[in-house]
Protein backbone atom coordinates (compact mmCIF):
# COMPACT_ATOMS: atom_id res chain seq x y z
CA UNK A 1 0.00 0.00 0.00
CA UNK A 2 1.41 3.59 -0.30
CA UNK A 3 0.82 5.68 2.29
CA UNK A 4 -2.13 8.56 2.68
CA UNK A 5 -3.33 10.01 5.76
CA UNK A 6 -5.96 9.40 8.13
CA UNK A 7 -9.44 11.36 8.01
CA UNK A 8 -9.60 14.40 10.46
CA UNK A 9 -12.24 11.77 12.16
CA UNK A 10 -10.80 9.59 14.62
CA UNK A 11 -11.82 7.79 17.27
CA UNK A 12 -10.77 9.41 21.07
CA UNK A 13 -10.64 7.35 24.00
CA UNK A 14 -12.53 9.72 26.33
CA UNK A 15 -15.34 8.41 28.34
CA UNK A 16 -16.46 5.06 25.86
CA UNK A 17 -19.87 4.04 26.33
CA UNK A 18 -21.30 0.73 24.92
CA UNK A 19 -23.78 0.36 22.62
CA UNK A 20 -26.95 -0.05 25.08
CA UNK A 21 -25.98 3.15 26.84
CA UNK A 22 -26.66 5.22 23.55
CA UNK A 23 -30.06 4.62 24.20
CA UNK A 24 -29.90 5.99 27.78
CA UNK A 25 -27.90 8.96 26.46
CA UNK A 26 -30.53 10.13 24.20
CA UNK A 27 -32.90 9.31 27.01
CA UNK A 28 -31.40 11.44 29.50
CA UNK A 29 -30.78 14.21 27.13
CA UNK A 30 -35.19 14.04 26.18
CA UNK A 31 -34.20 13.38 22.53
CA UNK A 32 -36.34 10.50 23.03
CA UNK A 33 -39.02 9.25 25.16
CA UNK A 34 -39.13 6.39 28.06
CA UNK A 35 -42.16 4.77 25.11
CA UNK A 36 -40.07 5.10 22.45
CA UNK A 37 -36.62 3.64 24.11
CA UNK A 38 -38.95 0.68 25.30
CA UNK A 39 -40.13 0.03 21.50
CA UNK A 40 -36.82 0.61 19.98
CA UNK A 41 -35.61 -1.75 22.47
CA UNK A 42 -38.33 -4.43 21.56
CA UNK A 43 -37.81 -3.93 18.24
CA UNK A 44 -33.95 -4.73 18.56
CA UNK A 45 -35.03 -8.09 20.09
CA UNK A 46 -37.72 -8.82 17.27
CA UNK A 47 -34.18 -8.31 14.85
CA UNK A 48 -32.18 -10.77 16.89
CA UNK A 49 -30.06 -7.95 18.08
CA UNK A 50 -28.42 -7.77 14.29
CA UNK A 51 -29.44 -3.85 14.22
CA UNK A 52 -28.09 -1.20 16.55
CA UNK A 53 -30.61 0.52 18.85
CA UNK A 54 -29.30 3.58 17.49
CA UNK A 55 -30.18 2.72 13.67
CA UNK A 56 -33.50 1.18 14.99
CA UNK A 57 -34.30 4.40 16.83
CA UNK A 58 -33.55 6.00 13.01
CA UNK A 59 -35.11 3.97 10.93
CA UNK A 60 -38.14 4.32 13.73
CA UNK A 61 -38.45 7.96 13.30
CA UNK A 62 -37.66 8.66 16.56
CA UNK A 63 -34.32 10.41 16.03
CA UNK A 64 -32.36 11.75 13.19
CA UNK A 65 -29.16 10.71 12.33
CA UNK A 66 -27.58 14.29 13.09
CA UNK A 67 -28.93 13.66 16.69
CA UNK A 68 -27.26 10.05 16.39
CA UNK A 69 -24.23 11.90 15.78
CA UNK A 70 -23.97 14.38 18.08
CA UNK A 71 -24.56 12.12 21.32
CA UNK A 72 -21.81 9.67 19.81
CA UNK A 73 -19.67 12.67 19.64
CA UNK A 74 -19.86 13.90 22.75
CA UNK A 75 -19.83 10.58 24.58
CA UNK A 76 -17.20 8.40 22.44
CA UNK A 77 -14.99 11.49 20.94
CA UNK A 78 -15.94 9.29 17.20
CA UNK A 79 -17.68 12.07 15.00
CA UNK A 80 -19.64 11.50 12.03
CA UNK A 81 -17.80 10.21 8.63
CA UNK A 82 -19.40 12.23 5.67
CA UNK A 83 -18.97 10.06 3.04
CA UNK A 84 -21.11 11.88 0.79
CA UNK A 85 -18.60 14.23 0.12
CA UNK A 86 -15.77 11.93 -0.32
CA UNK A 87 -13.87 9.79 -2.98
CA UNK A 88 -12.40 6.65 -1.53
CA UNK A 89 -9.51 4.79 -3.33
CA UNK A 90 -11.45 1.60 -4.70
CA UNK A 91 -8.36 -0.50 -4.35
CA UNK A 92 -8.47 -0.21 -0.74
CA UNK A 93 -12.42 -0.87 -0.22
CA UNK A 94 -11.89 -4.33 -2.18
CA UNK A 95 -9.23 -5.43 0.26
CA UNK A 96 -12.42 -6.28 2.59
CA UNK A 97 -14.91 -8.49 0.89
CA UNK A 98 -18.09 -7.57 -0.29
CA UNK A 99 -20.32 -9.53 1.48
CA UNK A 100 -18.08 -8.98 4.82
CA UNK A 101 -18.93 -5.70 4.10
CA UNK A 102 -22.92 -5.54 3.86
CA UNK A 103 -23.33 -8.47 6.94
CA UNK A 104 -21.25 -5.54 9.31
CA UNK A 105 -22.31 -2.60 7.59
CA UNK A 106 -18.46 -1.47 7.08
CA UNK A 107 -16.70 0.11 4.70
CA UNK A 108 -12.89 0.93 4.65
CA UNK A 109 -12.20 4.81 4.29
CA UNK A 110 -8.28 5.08 4.39
CA UNK A 111 -5.34 3.88 5.62
CA UNK A 112 -1.09 4.81 7.02
CA UNK A 113 1.58 3.13 7.55
CA UNK A 114 0.18 1.48 10.69
CA UNK A 115 -3.62 1.88 10.76
CA UNK A 116 -6.57 1.47 8.40
CA UNK A 117 -9.64 3.93 9.34
CA UNK A 118 -13.03 2.10 8.51
CA UNK A 119 -16.51 3.71 8.42
CA UNK A 120 -19.07 1.38 10.34
CA UNK A 121 -22.60 2.09 11.16
CA UNK A 122 -22.21 0.39 14.81
CA UNK A 123 -18.56 1.66 15.82
CA UNK A 124 -18.96 -1.13 19.06
CA UNK A 125 -18.71 -4.09 17.30
CA UNK A 126 -15.40 -5.46 18.76
CA UNK A 127 -16.41 -8.76 16.56
CA UNK A 128 -16.27 -7.21 12.87
CA UNK A 129 -13.08 -5.26 14.15
CA UNK A 130 -11.78 -8.40 15.30
CA UNK A 131 -12.39 -10.56 12.20
CA UNK A 132 -11.36 -7.58 9.92
CA UNK A 133 -7.64 -7.63 11.17
CA UNK A 134 -7.42 -10.87 8.75
CA UNK A 135 -7.84 -8.75 5.46
CA UNK A 136 -4.48 -6.48 6.62
CA UNK A 137 -0.85 -7.04 8.42
CA UNK A 138 -0.60 -8.10 11.73
CA UNK A 139 -0.61 -5.45 14.46
CA UNK A 140 -2.51 -3.10 11.84
CA UNK A 141 -4.84 -0.49 14.31
CA UNK A 142 -8.15 -0.45 13.22
CA UNK A 143 -9.81 2.87 13.79
CA UNK A 144 -13.85 3.08 13.54
CA UNK A 145 -16.01 5.99 12.08
CA UNK A 146 -19.31 6.81 12.42
CA UNK A 147 -21.65 6.19 9.15
CA UNK A 148 -24.93 5.72 8.93
CA UNK A 149 -25.83 2.54 8.07
CA UNK A 150 -28.05 3.49 4.67
CA UNK A 151 -24.49 5.75 3.80
CA UNK A 152 -22.58 2.68 3.56
CA UNK A 153 -24.84 0.22 1.77
CA UNK A 154 -25.08 2.90 -0.93
CA UNK A 155 -21.40 3.39 -0.58
CA UNK A 156 -20.88 -0.22 -0.78
CA UNK A 157 -22.94 -0.82 -4.16
CA UNK A 158 -20.89 2.14 -5.78
CA UNK A 159 -17.49 0.51 -4.76
CA UNK A 160 -18.37 -2.90 -5.02
CA UNK A 161 -20.36 -2.81 -8.17
CA UNK A 162 -18.87 -0.05 -10.41
CA UNK A 163 -15.91 -0.28 -12.38
CA UNK A 164 -13.56 2.39 -10.56
CA UNK A 165 -9.98 2.18 -12.20
CA UNK A 166 -9.08 4.89 -15.15
CA UNK A 167 -8.98 2.26 -17.22
CA UNK A 168 -11.67 0.02 -16.39
CA UNK A 169 -13.88 2.88 -17.07
CA UNK A 170 -12.76 4.01 -20.63
CA UNK A 171 -13.47 0.19 -21.15
CA UNK A 172 -16.40 0.07 -20.16
CA UNK A 173 -17.37 3.37 -21.95
CA UNK A 174 -15.65 2.01 -24.94
CA UNK A 175 -17.64 -1.00 -24.76
CA UNK A 176 -21.00 0.80 -24.82
CA UNK A 177 -20.11 2.91 -27.66
CA UNK A 178 -20.49 5.75 -25.22
CA UNK A 179 -24.01 5.63 -25.19
CA UNK A 180 -26.01 7.67 -22.61
CA UNK A 181 -22.47 9.52 -21.83
CA UNK A 182 -23.79 12.98 -21.87
CA UNK A 183 -27.56 12.34 -19.80
CA UNK A 184 -26.94 15.15 -17.49
CA UNK A 185 -29.31 13.68 -14.95
CA UNK A 186 -26.59 11.17 -14.54
CA UNK A 187 -23.57 13.27 -14.41
CA UNK A 188 -25.51 14.95 -11.87
CA UNK A 189 -24.18 12.52 -9.25
CA UNK A 190 -25.46 9.05 -10.26
CA UNK A 191 -22.25 6.18 -10.07
CA UNK A 192 -24.43 4.15 -12.91
CA UNK A 193 -22.90 6.86 -15.01
CA UNK A 194 -19.49 6.08 -15.99
CA UNK A 195 -18.35 9.68 -16.42
CA UNK A 196 -19.01 10.49 -13.02
CA UNK A 197 -16.86 7.48 -12.28
CA UNK A 198 -14.37 8.52 -14.41
CA UNK A 199 -14.06 11.86 -12.64
CA UNK A 200 -13.73 10.61 -9.43
CA UNK A 201 -10.92 7.76 -10.22
CA UNK A 202 -9.42 11.22 -12.00
CA UNK A 203 -9.33 13.61 -9.13
CA UNK A 204 -8.68 10.52 -7.01
CA UNK A 205 -5.25 9.79 -8.96
CA UNK A 206 -4.05 13.45 -9.45
CA UNK A 207 -4.13 13.24 -5.94
CA UNK A 208 -2.44 10.16 -5.03
CA UNK A 209 0.14 11.17 -7.69
CA UNK A 210 0.43 14.31 -5.32
CA UNK A 211 -0.29 16.63 -8.27
CA UNK A 212 -1.07 20.74 -7.09
CA UNK A 213 -2.79 21.41 -10.44
CA UNK A 214 -4.96 19.44 -12.81
CA UNK A 215 -5.39 20.10 -16.27
CA UNK A 216 -8.19 19.11 -18.94
CA UNK A 217 -6.83 20.09 -22.55
CA UNK A 218 -8.88 19.60 -25.77
CA UNK A 219 -7.39 19.34 -28.98
CA UNK A 220 -9.52 18.42 -32.14
CA UNK A 221 -9.35 14.80 -32.41
CA UNK A 222 -8.50 14.19 -28.12
CA UNK A 223 -8.62 15.30 -24.31
CA UNK A 224 -5.04 15.82 -23.22
CA UNK A 225 -4.82 14.99 -19.32
CA UNK A 226 -2.08 17.12 -17.45
CA UNK A 227 -0.80 17.12 -13.90
CA UNK A 228 1.57 19.59 -12.60
CA UNK A 229 3.97 17.48 -10.10
CA UNK A 230 6.30 19.40 -8.02
CA UNK A 231 6.15 22.40 -10.42
CA UNK A 232 6.50 20.56 -13.73
CA UNK A 233 3.89 19.64 -15.91
CA UNK A 234 3.29 15.93 -16.93
CA UNK A 235 1.33 14.28 -19.38
CA UNK A 236 -0.40 11.43 -17.81
CA UNK A 237 -2.98 10.31 -20.84
CA UNK A 238 -4.81 11.25 -23.72
CA UNK A 239 -8.65 10.19 -24.25
CA UNK A 240 -11.32 10.57 -26.92
CA UNK A 241 -12.82 14.03 -27.85
CA UNK A 242 -16.10 12.38 -27.62
CA UNK A 243 -15.69 12.13 -24.07
CA UNK A 244 -15.04 15.64 -23.54
CA UNK A 245 -18.40 17.40 -23.47
CA UNK A 246 -19.50 14.78 -20.93
CA UNK A 247 -16.47 15.34 -18.64
CA UNK A 248 -17.03 18.95 -18.97
CA UNK A 249 -20.63 19.54 -17.84
CA UNK A 250 -19.38 16.81 -14.56
CA UNK A 251 -16.84 19.29 -13.53
CA UNK A 252 -18.89 22.36 -14.18
CA UNK A 253 -21.78 20.70 -11.75
CA UNK A 254 -19.31 19.97 -9.18
CA UNK A 255 -17.65 22.94 -9.36
CA UNK A 256 -21.36 24.95 -9.20
CA UNK A 257 -20.67 26.66 -12.76
CA UNK A 258 -23.33 26.62 -15.62
CA UNK A 259 -23.22 24.14 -17.44
CA UNK A 260 -24.66 25.74 -20.52
CA UNK A 261 -22.28 28.63 -20.81
CA UNK A 262 -19.01 27.54 -22.45
CA UNK A 263 -17.82 31.27 -24.42
CA UNK A 264 -17.06 32.85 -20.79
CA UNK A 265 -14.58 31.85 -18.74
CA UNK A 266 -15.78 31.05 -15.30
CA UNK A 267 -14.53 29.92 -11.49
CA UNK A 268 -16.16 27.52 -9.19
CA UNK A 269 -14.36 25.37 -6.51
CA UNK A 270 -15.63 22.12 -5.67
CA UNK A 271 -13.74 19.91 -2.28
CA UNK A 272 -14.08 16.42 -1.02
CA UNK A 273 -12.54 13.61 1.05
CA UNK A 274 -9.87 11.98 -1.24
CA UNK A 275 -7.45 9.17 0.22
CA UNK A 276 -8.73 10.61 3.57
CA UNK A 277 -7.23 14.16 3.11
CA UNK A 278 -9.48 16.91 2.54
CA UNK A 279 -9.00 18.33 -0.52
CA UNK A 280 -10.18 21.82 -1.97
CA UNK A 281 -10.53 22.05 -5.88
CA UNK A 282 -10.00 25.62 -7.62
CA UNK A 283 -11.26 25.58 -10.96
CA UNK A 284 -11.27 27.68 -13.56
CA UNK A 285 -12.33 27.35 -17.43
CA UNK A 286 -11.19 29.26 -20.32
CA UNK A 287 -12.46 28.79 -23.76
CA UNK A 288 -9.92 28.53 -26.34
CA UNK A 289 -10.28 27.40 -30.59
CA UNK A 290 -10.52 23.50 -29.66
CA UNK A 291 -12.94 24.14 -26.58
CA UNK A 292 -13.34 25.04 -23.05
CA UNK A 293 -9.73 24.31 -21.18
CA UNK A 294 -10.43 23.08 -17.65
CA UNK A 295 -7.55 23.70 -15.06
CA UNK A 296 -8.31 22.85 -11.31
CA UNK A 297 -5.67 23.77 -8.53
CA UNK A 298 -5.49 21.01 -6.02
CA UNK A 299 -5.18 22.20 -2.35
CA UNK A 300 -4.33 19.88 -0.09
CA UNK A 301 -5.09 20.21 3.32
CA UNK A 302 -2.20 17.50 4.45
CA UNK A 303 0.24 19.86 3.00
CA UNK A 304 -1.05 23.12 4.43
CA UNK A 305 1.00 23.60 7.62
CA UNK A 306 4.44 21.72 7.80
CA UNK A 307 7.27 22.56 9.65
CA UNK A 308 10.24 25.39 8.87
CA UNK A 309 12.63 21.74 8.92
CA UNK A 310 10.14 20.23 6.16
CA UNK A 311 9.73 23.12 3.97
CA UNK A 312 14.16 23.49 3.63
CA UNK A 313 15.13 25.91 6.52
CA UNK A 314 18.31 24.52 8.09
CA UNK A 315 18.85 25.09 11.99
CA UNK A 316 20.72 28.76 11.65
CA UNK A 317 17.72 29.61 9.35
CA UNK A 318 15.36 28.70 12.11
CA UNK A 319 17.12 30.19 14.61
CA UNK A 320 16.89 33.75 12.54
CA UNK A 321 13.57 33.40 11.61
CA UNK A 322 12.77 32.38 15.57
CA UNK A 323 14.29 35.77 16.56
CA UNK A 324 12.14 37.36 14.20
CA UNK A 325 9.16 36.34 15.35
CA UNK A 326 9.81 37.20 18.80
CA UNK A 327 9.67 41.00 17.94
CA UNK A 328 5.95 41.99 19.41
CA UNK A 329 5.99 44.58 16.29
CA UNK A 330 6.87 44.97 12.38
CA UNK A 331 6.67 44.00 9.09
CA UNK A 332 8.38 40.08 8.05
CA UNK A 333 7.90 40.22 4.43
CA UNK A 334 7.95 36.19 2.30
CA UNK A 335 9.35 37.19 -0.96
CA UNK A 336 10.12 34.80 -4.05
CA UNK A 337 8.21 34.37 -7.93
CA UNK A 338 4.53 33.05 -8.39
CA UNK A 339 4.56 29.22 -6.68
CA UNK A 340 7.72 29.31 -4.47
CA UNK A 341 5.94 28.57 -2.13
CA UNK A 342 5.01 32.00 -0.41
CA UNK A 343 2.08 30.73 1.50
CA UNK A 344 3.26 27.59 2.90
CA UNK A 345 5.68 29.27 4.75
CA UNK A 346 3.19 32.01 5.43
CA UNK A 347 1.34 29.61 7.51
CA UNK A 348 3.79 27.82 8.58
CA UNK A 349 4.80 31.28 10.48
CA UNK A 350 1.51 31.75 11.63
CA UNK A 351 1.25 28.37 12.92
CA UNK A 352 4.70 28.99 14.91
CA UNK A 353 2.91 32.00 17.55
CA UNK A 354 -0.63 30.55 17.00
CA UNK A 355 -1.69 30.48 20.87
CA UNK A 356 -4.65 30.81 22.66
CA UNK A 357 -3.35 34.33 23.78
CA UNK A 358 -2.90 36.14 20.81
CA UNK A 359 -5.87 37.22 17.93
CA UNK A 360 -4.72 36.50 14.31
CA UNK A 361 -6.46 37.44 11.49
CA UNK A 362 -5.73 37.49 7.64
CA UNK A 363 -6.65 39.22 4.49
CA UNK A 364 -6.35 36.48 1.72
CA UNK A 365 -7.24 36.27 -2.08
CA UNK A 366 -8.53 33.34 -1.36
CA UNK A 367 -7.92 32.32 2.05
CA UNK A 368 -6.18 28.01 0.54
CA UNK A 369 -6.09 26.42 4.29
CA UNK A 370 -8.42 26.84 6.79
CA UNK A 371 -5.82 27.23 10.64
CA UNK A 372 -7.81 26.30 13.33
CA UNK A 373 -7.69 29.76 16.13
CA UNK A 374 -7.26 31.81 13.23
CA UNK A 375 -9.43 33.85 11.72
CA UNK A 376 -9.22 34.17 7.94
CA UNK A 377 -11.27 36.22 5.58
CA UNK A 378 -11.55 36.07 1.75
CA UNK A 379 -11.19 39.21 0.37
CA UNK A 380 -10.55 40.80 -3.57
CA UNK A 381 -7.30 42.20 -3.91
CA UNK A 382 -8.52 44.66 -6.71
CA UNK A 383 -11.73 45.59 -5.63
CA UNK A 384 -13.26 48.46 -3.98
CA UNK A 385 -12.67 46.64 -0.46
CA UNK A 386 -8.78 45.35 -0.90
CA UNK A 387 -6.14 44.34 0.97
CA UNK A 388 -6.31 48.34 2.39
CA UNK A 389 -9.28 48.44 2.83
CA UNK A 390 -9.91 45.11 4.89
CA UNK A 391 -6.85 46.17 7.15
CA UNK A 392 -8.59 49.22 8.16
CA UNK A 393 -11.10 46.88 8.88
CA UNK A 394 -9.87 44.46 10.72
CA UNK A 395 -7.60 46.74 13.08
CA UNK A 396 -11.09 47.82 14.59
CA UNK A 397 -11.83 43.85 15.36
CA UNK A 398 -8.38 44.27 18.45
CA UNK A 399 -5.59 41.92 16.25
CA UNK A 400 -2.28 41.30 17.56
CA UNK A 401 -1.08 39.69 14.25
CA UNK A 402 -2.30 40.15 10.88
CA UNK A 403 -1.70 38.92 7.48
CA UNK A 404 -2.16 40.07 4.38
CA UNK A 405 -2.07 38.29 1.13
CA UNK A 406 0.11 40.15 -0.90
CA UNK A 407 1.50 43.78 -1.20
CA UNK A 408 0.37 45.10 -4.57
CA UNK A 409 -0.12 49.10 -4.39
CA UNK A 410 1.23 52.16 -2.63
CA UNK A 411 -2.31 51.86 -0.33
CA UNK A 412 -1.67 48.35 1.08
CA UNK A 413 1.73 48.51 1.62
CA UNK A 414 1.16 51.98 3.50
CA UNK A 415 -1.41 50.18 5.42
CA UNK A 416 0.90 47.41 6.59
CA UNK A 417 3.58 49.82 7.75
CA UNK A 418 1.34 51.84 9.71
CA UNK A 419 -0.42 48.80 11.29
CA UNK A 420 3.54 47.37 12.43
CA UNK A 421 3.71 51.05 14.05
CA UNK A 422 0.69 50.88 16.03
CA UNK A 423 1.97 47.62 17.78
CA UNK A 424 0.84 44.37 15.38
CA UNK A 425 3.05 42.09 13.84
CA UNK A 426 2.05 42.06 9.92
CA UNK A 427 3.27 39.11 7.21
CA UNK A 428 2.64 39.84 4.09
CA UNK A 429 4.13 38.42 0.51
CA UNK A 430 5.77 40.75 -2.30
CA UNK A 431 6.56 39.62 -5.83
CA UNK A 432 10.85 40.24 -5.94
CA UNK A 433 13.62 38.56 -7.10
CA UNK A 434 15.34 38.62 -3.48
CA UNK A 435 15.36 39.80 0.06
CA UNK A 436 17.11 42.96 -0.20
CA UNK A 437 15.20 43.71 -3.65
CA UNK A 438 11.76 44.29 -1.55
CA UNK A 439 13.01 47.16 0.17
CA UNK A 440 13.52 49.20 -3.41
CA UNK A 441 10.29 47.59 -3.97
CA UNK A 442 9.12 48.71 -1.20
CA UNK A 443 10.03 52.37 -2.42
CA UNK A 444 9.19 52.17 -6.13
CA UNK A 445 5.38 51.66 -5.01
CA UNK A 446 5.64 54.71 -2.77
CA UNK A 447 6.69 53.69 0.49
CA UNK A 448 8.86 56.41 1.80
CA UNK A 449 12.33 55.06 2.85
CA UNK A 450 12.11 57.01 6.43
CA UNK A 451 8.67 54.95 7.41
CA UNK A 452 10.67 51.22 6.63
CA UNK A 453 13.32 51.50 9.30
CA UNK A 454 11.57 50.42 12.98
CA UNK A 455 8.93 48.91 10.99
CA UNK A 456 10.60 46.42 8.61
CA UNK A 457 11.19 43.28 10.92
CA UNK A 458 12.82 41.05 7.93
CA UNK A 459 12.37 39.39 4.52
CA UNK A 460 12.45 35.98 3.47
CA UNK A 461 13.29 34.96 -0.03
CA UNK A 462 13.03 31.36 -1.00
CA UNK A 463 12.42 29.83 -4.29
CA UNK A 464 11.33 25.71 -4.67
CA UNK A 465 13.11 22.74 -6.12
CA UNK A 466 12.79 19.67 -6.98
CA UNK A 467 14.61 16.97 -4.29
CA UNK A 468 16.31 13.97 -6.26
CA UNK A 469 14.83 11.23 -5.56
CA UNK A 470 16.24 9.34 -2.61
CA UNK A 471 15.55 5.65 -3.97
CA UNK A 472 17.48 6.20 -6.63
CA UNK A 473 19.86 9.26 -6.55
CA UNK A 474 23.44 8.55 -7.81
CA UNK A 475 26.81 9.87 -7.09
CA UNK A 476 28.86 10.32 -10.32
CA UNK A 477 31.81 12.60 -10.63
CA UNK A 478 31.60 16.26 -11.37
CA UNK A 479 33.28 17.58 -14.51
CA UNK A 480 34.36 21.04 -15.03
CA UNK A 481 31.96 23.01 -15.49
CA UNK A 482 29.94 21.75 -12.29
CA UNK A 483 32.86 22.55 -10.31
CA UNK A 484 33.33 25.81 -11.74
CA UNK A 485 29.52 26.59 -10.97
CA UNK A 486 29.96 25.31 -7.28
CA UNK A 487 33.06 27.83 -6.69
CA UNK A 488 36.15 27.97 -4.90
CA UNK A 489 34.71 27.25 -1.05
CA UNK A 490 33.77 23.97 -2.63
CA UNK A 491 37.14 23.31 -4.42
CA UNK A 492 37.37 19.88 -2.54
CA UNK A 493 34.16 18.23 -3.74
CA UNK A 494 34.83 15.87 -6.64
CA UNK A 495 31.65 14.26 -6.35
CA UNK A 496 27.80 14.88 -6.93
CA UNK A 497 24.68 12.98 -6.75
CA UNK A 498 22.99 13.14 -9.98
CA UNK A 499 19.02 12.31 -11.07
CA UNK A 500 18.53 8.63 -12.13
CA UNK A 501 15.06 7.38 -12.04
CA UNK A 502 13.09 5.08 -10.46
CA UNK A 503 9.31 3.68 -9.86
CA UNK A 504 9.15 5.44 -6.87
CA UNK A 505 9.50 9.00 -8.76
CA UNK A 506 7.45 8.52 -12.43
CA UNK A 507 11.08 7.53 -13.54
CA UNK A 508 12.17 11.06 -13.12
CA UNK A 509 14.69 11.14 -10.86
CA UNK A 510 12.97 13.52 -8.52
CA UNK A 511 10.94 13.21 -5.71
CA UNK A 512 9.36 16.60 -3.84
CA UNK A 513 10.35 19.54 -3.21
CA UNK A 514 12.83 21.99 -1.35
CA UNK A 515 12.94 25.82 -0.49
CA UNK A 516 16.14 27.35 -1.58
CA UNK A 517 16.20 30.37 0.57
CA UNK A 518 17.90 33.69 2.00
CA UNK A 519 16.64 35.56 5.30
CA UNK A 520 17.70 39.29 6.06
CA UNK A 521 17.15 40.51 9.15
CA UNK A 522 16.38 44.05 9.98
CA UNK A 523 19.35 45.20 12.66
CA UNK A 524 19.49 48.76 13.24
CA UNK A 525 22.41 49.47 11.05
CA UNK A 526 20.67 48.48 8.07
CA UNK A 527 17.58 50.60 9.23
CA UNK A 528 20.19 53.25 9.10
CA UNK A 529 21.31 52.61 5.83
CA UNK A 530 17.72 52.20 4.30
CA UNK A 531 16.91 55.75 6.43
CA UNK A 532 19.67 57.36 4.33
CA UNK A 533 18.93 55.50 0.98
CA UNK A 534 21.79 53.61 0.65
CA UNK A 535 22.87 51.71 -2.75
CA UNK A 536 21.99 48.20 -2.99
CA UNK A 537 25.77 46.98 -3.14
CA UNK A 538 26.39 48.76 0.31
CA UNK A 539 23.11 47.11 1.66
CA UNK A 540 24.73 43.87 0.65
CA UNK A 541 28.33 44.54 1.68
CA UNK A 542 26.41 45.08 5.13
CA UNK A 543 23.99 42.07 5.25
CA UNK A 544 27.07 39.72 4.54
CA UNK A 545 28.81 41.52 7.28
CA UNK A 546 26.74 40.27 9.50
CA UNK A 547 26.17 36.94 8.67
CA UNK A 548 23.71 36.90 5.52
CA UNK A 549 23.68 34.16 3.55
CA UNK A 550 22.13 34.57 -0.22
CA UNK A 551 19.80 31.79 -1.84
CA UNK A 552 22.52 30.60 -3.93
CA UNK A 553 24.77 29.60 -1.15
CA UNK A 554 21.39 27.70 0.20
CA UNK A 555 21.57 26.20 -2.91
CA UNK A 556 24.72 24.97 -3.20
CA UNK A 557 25.27 23.37 0.00
CA UNK A 558 21.86 21.68 -0.49
CA UNK A 559 23.73 20.51 -4.01
CA UNK A 560 26.45 19.16 -1.83
CA UNK A 561 24.46 17.45 0.62
CA UNK A 562 22.76 15.60 -1.98
CA UNK A 563 19.10 16.89 -1.90
CA UNK A 564 18.87 18.88 -4.99
CA UNK A 565 21.18 18.44 -8.05
CA UNK A 566 22.85 21.86 -10.16
CA UNK A 567 20.34 21.09 -12.75
CA UNK A 568 17.46 22.28 -10.56
CA UNK A 569 19.03 24.93 -8.63
CA UNK A 570 20.36 26.95 -11.71
CA UNK A 571 16.39 26.47 -12.68
CA UNK A 572 15.34 27.88 -9.51
CA UNK A 573 17.93 30.50 -8.85
CA UNK A 574 20.34 32.56 -11.40
CA UNK A 575 23.93 31.22 -11.31
CA UNK A 576 24.93 32.90 -14.92
CA UNK A 577 27.82 35.10 -13.26
CA UNK A 578 29.13 31.62 -11.99
CA UNK A 579 29.29 30.35 -15.96
CA UNK A 580 31.86 33.40 -17.08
Amino acid sequence: MEEASNPGTKAKTSNPISAADIGLKLLEQKVISDDQLEIATKERARLNNSQTIGAILVDLGFVSEGALSEILNESTGVTKFDIKSSIIDSRLVKKVPKDFAIHNKLIPISYTKESITIGMSDIFDIVAIDQLRRFFPPNFKIIPVYIAEVDILHAIDQYYDYEMSIEGILKEIENSKGNNINDESQLRGDYRSPMVRLVDAILTDAVHRGASDLHFEPEPLFLRIRYRIDGKMVQIRSIHRDYWSAIAVRLKILSGMNIAESRKSQDGHTNSEILGRKIDFRVSTQPTINGENIVMRILDEKQSIVSLEALGYNSSSHSLISKMLQKPEGVIIITGPTGSGKTTTLYTLLSMINTIDKNIMTLEDPVEYHIPLIRQSNIKADGNDGFAAGVKAILRQDPDVILIGEIRDKDTALTAIQAAMTGHQVFTSLHTNDALGAIPRLMNIGVPNYLMPGALIGVIAQRLARKLCVHCKKEQPADTFERRLLGPKRSNINKLFKAVGCNKCNNSGYKGRIAICEILMVERELDELISNAASRNEMIDHAIKKGFVPMIEDGLQKVVDGIIDLKELMRAVDMTDRMN
